[in-house]
């Protein structure tokens, strides 16, 4: 048998010790972080790939408020890839594919399509992309007659406010706001459609002045993958719908198919970025980085669904996880991601103090709006599921998106097939995600001034640890008080 001296820690069992601290105020904190060396965060915050937090709607959220989110795999390509799309659209200086229709579609063809794609308009253009007009929800809203043409209602080229392609986000304002108007089509040389500008995307800029976006000024976006031949073409449908990184998202990331899969996706994508995990050792962060993973996410049965360690004994403590690999990470200049364990921004602290360059949060962000986990009401309190995706319901589903079978093929002998290593539960409604940002990322600020840090780099050289006991776990939460 071999058995480690140490003792593995985890959040609870460590506190950090204050430090003497310049900073006045924790505005003079930076949050700032690097994900890659391609991409930087300006709080080191990603939401979790799991089907019960990270869909389209999270991922423009993280985004915005200058994280970054991760969509789950756990639906077929299409989807994924679609889903992908909804989140590069939702907020760019240009929007550089506009969507478009021709003249001769009907009234309910647009209607269908500004639905669908949750727009306020589509540019009219013929089959050589000459705009020809644009039809607006205001133009097919209240029409009585639903099969005429798009052309009979739209407002013609000749009325519209058009500008060159490559025009300034100053000049663009100024032409909207002088001709009152909230889209400006933009041209190239031959007068062909090259791209849109809208009065809301032009909003969104202002309102979210720190978001994730790539060089087109468009949201960041991260897909994750498996380890199956099929999930190459998982990440080429992602990575042509504008994906910014590729996460292979594998329960035991140490191991020759999940390295055999990094090689691949780094040789077929060497300019996307490329994280890999999830595994609980130094040499798990060195094989992945030598098979090409720009990042390597953390954590073995850490997670507050997840039951790895009780089913199969395997996992190390988070802390000292993340402190064992980040040592290997900074050596190799690769980002580490702590991915589970967290409850508090105390615990986020502890993280990324012990050296990780951002956290994945899962648990603490499906309670949230813009989390697609079903909203359940008991005893009067609203709550929304979540679940592992290592949880027996997660695990059916994934074998029935993999073989599409009828409902009655789904015997009993497919459910006692399945070794659950997950839970599903409940979590107590929580809002807007963007309110439980600012509480976590509150936290880290005023956790990075008890260390007198001003960057994350200056968090890990001066954080230090101190272990506690039952008691002074007791003593560091509300004690000998009624609470109200």
């Amino acid at each position: 048998m071999n058995l480690r001296p140490e003792t593995g820690l985890t959040f609870d069992d460590v506190l950090l010790v204050p430090k003497k601290s310049s900073i006045r105020s924790r505005s003079e904190v930076s949050t700032k972080t690097t994900l890659t060396k391609e991409i930087e965060l300006n709080i080191p915050i990603l939401s979790a790939n799991m089907d019960t937090v990270t869909e389209s709607s999270m991922a423009i959220a993280m985004a915005q408020q200058g994280g970054l989110g991760i969509l789950h795999r756990f639906m077929s390509i299409e989807r994924q890839a679609e889903q992908v799309r909804k989140v590069k659209r939702a907020e760019s200086l240009v929007v550089l594919n506009p969507l478009t229709i021709c003249p001769s579609a009907t009234v309910a063809e647009a209607r269908q399509i500004m639905k669908a794609e949750d727009v306020g308009g589509l540019v009219v253009v013929d089959e050589q992309k000459h705009v020809l007009g644009l039809v607006a929800t205001r133009d097919v809203l209240l029409a009585t007659d639903e099969m005429a043409s798009v052309s009979t209602v739209m407002t013609p080229r000749e009325r519209l406010v058009m500008a060159q392609a490559g025009e300034s986000l100053e000049s663009a304002r100024q032409k909207l706001y002088q001709a009152r108007v909230e889209k400006l089509p933009l041209l190239d040389e031959e007068g062909r459609l090259a791209g849109l500008i809208t009065v809301q995307d032009i909003i969104k800029i202002q309102d979210h002045p720190f978001a994730t976006k790539d060089q087109h000024g468009r949201l960041r976006v991260g897909a994750a993958v498996g380890v199956r031949p099929e999930d190459l073409e998982r990440a080429a449908a992602c990575v042509e719908a504008g994906a910014d990184v590729l996460v292979v998202d594998i329960a035991h990331g140490h191991s020759q198919h999940t390295l055999e899969m990094v090689s691949r996706l780094k040789k077929t994508f060497p300019v996307v970025a490329l994280v890999a995990g999830n595994v609980a050792t130094p040499e798990g962060v060195r094989e992945l980085a030598e098979a090409g993973a720009d990042a390597v996410k953390v954590g073995v049965g850490a997670g507050s669904i997840c039951i790895t360690r009780v089913v199969t004994g395997f996992g190390v403590p988070q802390l000292t996880a993340v402190a064992e690999c980040a040592e290997e990470g900074h050596r190799l200049n690769v980002p580490i991601i702590a991915d589970g364990g967290m409850r508090t921004s105390g615990d986020v602290t502890k993280a990324l103090a012990a050296g990780a360059s951002a956290v994945m949060l899962g648990s603490m962000l499906a309670g949230t709006d813009e989390a697609p986990g079903a909203e359940i009401v008991r005893q009067g309190r609203r709550y929304k599921v979540v679940r592992g995706m290592a949880s027996l319901s997660a695990n059916v589903e994934r074998r029935k998106l993999d073989k599409p079978l009828q409902e009655e093929e789904y015997s009993e002998e497919l459910w006692s097939e399945v070794v659950p290593e997950g839970v599903e539960a409940l979590v107590p409604y929580r809002g807007k995600v963007r309110d439980i940002l600012h509480q976590i990322v509150g936290g880290l600020r005023s956790g990075m001034s008890y260390a007198g840090a001003h960057t994350l780099q200056e968090l890990w050289q001066n954080a230090e640890f101190i272990r506690i006991t039952p008691a002074g776990q007791k003593e560091s939460g509300a004690h000998d008080v009624s609470l109200i």
